[in-house]
């Protein structure tokens, strides 16, 4: 059982505030008779729900993916900082989504979002082997003593030990790093360990999701196919 004004937004029927004022036109129904309120305990499995005299069903699983700009902080809510959930358009606030891991606030790039709670679980579980690419631009150059360690699988002074990775120089202060954990600004202390301080981290890819064109600071849903090739990613 939940809130019928819970379900209305979960369905995608409007945000709380115009599912409030839906339910006070009287264009919900619950098996038929008009229901105007919002805290009506429902059972979606066994009860007709309708808007508009057109049923709705349960919750749609929902996975979206955003180009994070700097200056985030990737929590549902914070009392001092700028969340990414304020980068989500108005229609998608109400849909129960949750970012997937964490993107430090001065680092930008994918971030995925879902209101799938298994989901979210198999791509943040290190077990799962999800791959995170990131791009990095550092003090110093990565040599090959350096990708060595990363493969090995790093302790940090702190004595947090760090699964196996992938360091691909690309050049002077240019790597990319491919990890398959998501600790506390991982890839920036692992970088740092090896005498490479970093000054700016993207995340380019996650599983087998890129961010391709997608514009920094908007969103947009993941397709079937998408979704495919992110689940391809779990080992």
């Amino acid at each position: 059982m939940e809130r019928l004004d819970k379900f209305l937004c979960g369905s995608g029927a409007g945000t709380r505030s115009q599912v409030k004022e839906l339910l006070k036109a009287g264009r919900v129904t619950v098996d038929g008779k008009t229901e105007r309120d919002p805290g009506r305990k429902v059972d979606p499995a066994a009860q007709e729900i309708c808007l508009d005299g057109g049923a709705l069903g349960a919750k749609r699983r929902m996975v979206v993916m955003l180009n994070k700009p700097a200056g985030f902080v990737t929590a549902t809510e914070d009392r001092q900082e700028k969340t990414v959930m304020e980068l989500l358009p108005e229609n998608l606030r109400h849909m129960d989504l949750k970012p997937v891991g964490r993107l430090d606030k001065e680092t930008e790039g994918l971030l995925l979002f879902t209101n799938d709670g298994a989901l979210l679980h198999r791509l943040i579980a290190p077990k799962k082997r999800v791959e995170k690419e990131y791009y990095a631009r550092h003090e110093g150059q990565a040599a090959p003593e350096d990708v060595a360690a990363f493969e090995k699988g790093l302790t940090l002074a702190d004595g947090t030990v760090c699964l196996p990775a992938v360091l691909m120089p690309l050049g002077p202060g240019e790597s990319l790093v491919t990890v398959v954990e998501g600790k506390y600004h991982q890839v920036r202390r692992m970088l740092a360990s090896r005498g490479m301080r970093v000054t700016y981290l993207e995340r380019r890819r996650e599983g087998g999701l890129t961010l391709g064109a997608l514009p920094r600071g908007t969103v947009r849903e993941l397709t079937d196919e998408e979704l495919g090739e992110l689940e391809d990613g779990f080992q």
